[in-house]
């Protein structure tokens, strides 16, 4: 039997929520988490990004709050304020009949007015790891009510260096709380600290051998390392995606590639984490709202972002691993949809999309650009090789009055098959041609081949 939400036993109310955003039956990642968060199992899942993690661990932690205590009892650690709002927005749709109330602990924002928000004891916060520790040290955050703590994207989170913050806010909960980790990928960090901080925890991996959606393409071009902006724009103008989000490494580049891109009169914005919080703000909720069509992010910035329409992800800078390909790739082709990766890579770095491939189990697929169309390297170089032309096709006038070839442009199949012919015809014919010569003949060349050139020329003339 099909499994269902009803049948995870999950609450009539959110159910209904969940119809209302048009999502009908739970994902492998949550068919197998949901049972073992409301049990009160600690728990590490990874699943493929954009498998509907959110939903697989937020279904049951709300399920779980006791509606009637006014404290804090669900805590769900993130790595950026962006992931951190697209939870609340979530909690806020399955929560809105349930009078469950959810409250942002980011930082970068305001202490003093979070703390105003506090004295409404929310149930269930969500937070960068920092500002949910400075909030516990100065007291204005009880853990003693907290029954389940969330990491999600823990190997980012880890990444980030909020690891002993992470452990500091674990070590300030009581001690049979309830502990998840949730992350596409499982690093060596993550499961030092399950050994620390869990209690014999269930491991869940999804299709731990395809770490990427099989829904998605990947697409690489290689150029020269001064080329990549300039192949980004003619990308650009050749799928002229209706979303795409174009990833560098490095903040400290984000103005020039805007300026240049700007310039070439594509319209983007940026989501760096130097940005400040109404700059990010603007910027996400214009991508969202298709008021621009690439979005500049760094690998930081865009990490857990759900964006549904996003149809491409563009690698302008390759990223620092396959791990981080994957995130980055995830950024579309989300809950089986179709999506493209497409990767800039200068010629010295082609090693790294083997490595990737190697790695992840993905085929890559190297394209290139001509005539404004995308083309396999070998169609393109079959087009720039040099027209194969015989003396015949230079003089007789039959050949003169068929299409002309010119450099650049490939050669007919046809003729092409028809050139062995006429030369093995050449060679017959002059093979005959020797073979008709007397023997005479024959004898005199044999005799004449070391004499000097006036014998030769009075031999002749005597013929």
């Amino acid at each position: 039997m099909q499994p269902s939400f009803e049948t995870l036993t999950i609450d009539q109310l959110f159910i209904k929520a969940l119809q209302d955003m048009d999502i009908t039956s739970p994902t492998p990642i949550q068919v197998e988490a949901i049972p073992l968060v409301l049990e009160g199992k600690d728990v590490i899942a990874q699943s493929q990004t954009g498998t509907g993690k959110t939903l697989a661990y937020l279904l049951p932690t709300l399920q779980k709050i006791n509606r009637d205590l006014k404290q804090l009892q669900v805590m769900i650690l993130v790595p950026t304020r962006e992931l951190g709002m697209q939870i609340i927005v979530e909690i806020e749709k399955l929560a809105q009949q349930s009078e469950i109330l959810a409250q942002s602990l980011i930082g970068g924002a305001s202490v003093s007015r979070q703390i105003d928000k506090l004295r409404l004891h929310p149930q269930i916060v969500v937070g960068t790891p920092g500002r949910i520790l400075e909030l516990i040290k100065v007291k204005k955050l009880s853990m003693h009510y907290v029954q389940t703590i969330v990491v999600d994207e823990v190997d980012q989170v880890f990444d980030l260096g909020s690891m002993q913050e992470v452990e500091a806010v674990l070590k300030s909960a009581m001690r049979d709380r309830q502990i998840l980790f949730f992350s596409a990928t499982i690093t060596d960090a993550i499961q030092t600290a399950a050994l620390r901080w869990m209690n014999e925890p269930a491991v869940i991996h999804i299709n731990p051998e395809q770490r990427a959606s099989e829904t998605l393409e990947h697409l690489y071009f290689v150029c020269e390392e001064r080329e990549k902006i300039d192949i980004l724009r003619r990308l650009i103008r050749l799928y002229n995606p209706k979303s795409a989000i174009v990833f560098i490494n490095e903040t400290d580049d984000a103005a020039e590639v805007m300026g240049k891109l700007r310039h070439g009169g594509l319209s983007i914005e940026a989501l760096y984490g130097e940005a400040s919080k109404q700059e990010r703000a603007r910027a996400m909720s214009g991508f969202r709202e298709g008021r621009f069509q690439l979005l500049l992010a760094t690998d930081v910035a865009a990490r857990g972002l759900d964006l549904t329409n996003v149809t491409h992800v563009i690698n302008l800078d390759l990223p620092v691993d396959a791990d981080h390909y994957v995130h980055r790739a995830g950024r579309t082709g989300r809950m089986g949809r179709k999506g493209t990766v497409l990767s800039i890579v200068a010629r010295k770095q082609q090693f790294i999309i083997d490595k990737y491939a190697k790695t992840l189990g993905v085929s890559f697929v190297q394209k290139d650009m001509y005539e404004g169309k995308i083309v396999a390297p070998e169609h393109e170089r079959t087009f720039k090789s040099a027209p194969y032309q015989t003396k015949d096709s230079l003089t007789s006038p039959d050949k003169a009055k068929s299409p002309s070839v010119h450099a650049g442009q490939a050669i007919p199949r046809s003729a092409a098959a028809q050139a062995p012919e006429r030369a093995k015809a050449r060679l017959d014919q002059q093979a005959s041609k020797l073979a008709a010569r007397s023997k005479s003949e024959r004898e005199r060349d044999r005799k004449n081949k070391g004499a000097p050139k006036w014998l030769k020329e009075k031999a002749n003339k005597t013929d």
